[in-house]
């Protein structure tokens, strides 16, 4: 006990000594080193709690944050898509020379392709075939097949005469019954493509489409896995119905096409949200579902998770398997 008692003694010496410590503040010291080491124990001698933590109400209280999510980015999808819903488009005979603004949006075109148009009337003059109206750009093709028998022009534009008085004889330095030569014009036709293998290149060949959607094109199919069916590229943001259509009537999918799978009991979470049918909020579910139940059986399993819809699921399974 001497012992104990002298290293004490040294010890406050030492501390009294090394602080500059008066006698009265050392004792200040050592309460205030006694009351941190109470508070800091305090909630394990008072609060304890012996019931185990149940995650349940925890987990409902995020899954019904993730439907709110969801629910929320599907109907962002869906004011998109009625801002790009096609009105029913009237169709009667029409000289495109005469038309306003408004009466092109009638016939199918978003106001600053009319715009174009009109521009392009401007500063070109009149026009004078249908050949010529086709050139715009961004015009889609199957509204131009549409509107084709209606439009009250020329299929090409006429030759220019020569001008002259009918009393002045005809002179040439040729023979007036000199054969005509003619070579037959070849008419450039957009030819079918895979959507799967196709680049920015052939996909900018749609009227409509330029680099930033060819772009965006590529990017969503190869976050996918690839297309497995032309319907598919309506859900690329930002792509008119019209530009759709025209997609519809040139790209194809190969009969022998397989897209990219996700193994739903290997995939990790990141590769489960960057999926477009996915995204994070589905992920999550899908990697906590796997962790508490063990391995997915087959991908029916996923409709197990409360969030997914039926909807969702049949644009996911395409994408999934198990093993």
């Amino acid at each position: 006990m001497r012992s104990i008692a002298s290293m004490l003694n040294r010890l406050l010496r030492a501390l009294q000594d090394f602080f500059s410590f008066s006698q009265r503040e050392l004792k200040q010291f050592f309460i205030l080193i006694f009351l941190m080491v109470f508070i800091a124990a305090a909630p394990f001698l008072f609060f304890q709690d012996d019931v185990p933590y149940d995650p349940t109400a925890d987990q409902q209280i995020l899954d019904s944050l993730v439907v709110q999510l969801d629910t929320q980015v599907e109907e962002a999808k869906a004011e998109r898509a009625s801002a790009y819903k096609r009105k029913p488009i009237r169709l009667y005979r029409f000289n495109p020379n005469d038309l306003t603004v408004e009466q092109w949006q009638e016939l199918g075109v978003n106001k600053y392709i009319a715009q174009r148009i009109l521009n392009y009337k401007a500063k070109a003059g009149a026009f004078k075939s249908k050949a010529q109206l086709q050139k715009i750009y961004g015009l889609p093709d199957s509204l131009f097949q549409m509107w084709y028998p209606y439009i009250n022009l020329p299929d090409e534009s006429p030759g220019y005469a020569y001008n002259r008085d009918k009393g002045q004889p005809f002179s040439s330095s040729y023979p007036e019954n000199r054969p005509k030569t003619e070579y037959p014009r070849k008419k450039w036709e957009l030819q079918p493509f895979d959507l799967n293998t196709a680049d920015t290149t052939e996909l900018k060949q749609i009227r409509g489409i330029g680099s930033k959607l060819s772009a965006r094109i590529v990017a969503f199919r190869d976050k996918m896995g690839g297309f497995h069916s032309v319907e598919q590229v309506a859900e690329v943001y930002g792509l008119a119905p019209e530009v759709v259509d025209s997609v519809r009537k040139y790209g194809f999918i190969a009969k022998a096409y397989a897209p990219r799978k996700l193994n739903l009991n290997t995939a990790t979470f990141d590769e489960l949200r960057q999926h477009p049918y996915i995204g994070y909020g589905l992920a999550k579910a899908i990697v906590n579902y796997r962790t508490q139940h063990g391995p997915y059986p087959n991908v029916e399993e996923l409709r197990k998770i409360k969030i997914l819809d039926e909807a969702k699921f049949q644009k996911m399974q395409a994408y999934l398997f198990t093993q």
